[in-house]
């Protein structure tokens, strides 16, 4: 019997319980959860969903990922506001990566705002 596949995002659940609606098109209900979709995303190499979960004013015309860049583990450090009922949130993670024989981290605060029921990232701060 398969086992089912852990979600890359760490949250503890399985891919298709936690990040997998959301990269099918199904809409975040807070900023963390769109946050950790789009580490997913990453993880995955999804460019549809980073584009599509970017905000317009923001958003790059394509996504490139790295070769052999390995995504491997995401600590949620802070969050504030962007709830169910909130229009801007900001979730600070850092996302641990390996390529090749190196290893390292990104360190960022991120930006979200929601319009129309839908959160968007909007930017962030390297740390």
């Amino acid at each position: 019997m398969t086992q089912p596949v852990r979600c890359p995002c760490a949250s503890g659940d399985t891919f298709a319980a936690c990040c997998g609606p959301l990269l099918d098109g199904a809409p975040a209900p807070t900023a963390e959860r769109l946050m950790r979709s789009r580490y997913t995303a990453f993880a995955r190499e999804d460019g549809a969903h980073l584009l599509r979960t970017w905000h317009p004013e923001t958003r790059p015309e394509t996504v490139t990922f790295e070769d052999d860049l390995e995504w491997r583990r995401l600590v949620i450090l802070d969050r504030v506001a962007g709830g169910p009922f909130d229009s801007e949130g900001v979730v600070e993670f850092e996302a641990f990566w390996r390529q090749g024989d190196a290893r390292g981290s990104l360190h960022e605060r991120s930006r979200f705002v929601r319009e129309d029921r839908t959160w968007f990232y909007l930017d962030g701060e390297i740390r």
